[in-house]
């Protein structure tokens, strides 16, 4: 991605699956974890919920079934050209501007049955944080 080019399925799934390792180790010790990144398709969200299960398996997903983490997706929906002025402003950040349309391209947002919840970008960070903050400890989920 430094170098201009937007990476594959291939290219993320031993990342997707060293996430899945991470939250399933931190899930294990009973801990809880904040994971950040840009699971920008179904499949990815998955592969974090499930592992390699999630790939190998050809089942329809249903709710509940394999899902050996329970995790809360937050997606932070905007406009592009919002979070492009966001993403001109940092500095010796991996991703070029130049790459968020190939995100945009790629992203399938979470829909049902995906533990999720989606939050306006255009929110103060205050409020964004409130909502999850509400999410996690009120139990809600797949809201929009």
């Amino acid at each position: 991605m430094a170098e201009g080019t937007p990476l594959n399925d291939e290219d993320r799934m031993p990342w997707l699956y060293a996430l899945h390792d991470i939250l399933r180790r931190e899930d294990s010790s009973r801990q809880d974890a904040i994971l950040a990144c840009s699971a920008l398709k179904k499949m990815y969200r998955r592969i974090l919920v499930s592992g390699a299960s999630a790939i190998e398996s050809n089942q329809p997903e249903q709710p509940g079934e394999n899902a050996a983490l329970k995790i809360l997706f937050v997606h932070l929906d905007g406009p592009m050209e919002i979070i492009a002025g966001r993403l001109e402003k940092r500095s010796g950040h991996f991703m070029p501007p130049k790459l968020l349309k190939s995100q945009f391209d790629a992203l399938e947002p979470p829909s049902a049955p995906e533990n999720f919840i989606t939050i306006r970008i255009e929110k103060s960070l205050p409020e964004i944080v409130l909502e999850i903050k509400h999410a996690i400890f009120q139990g809600e989920t797949s809201l929009e």
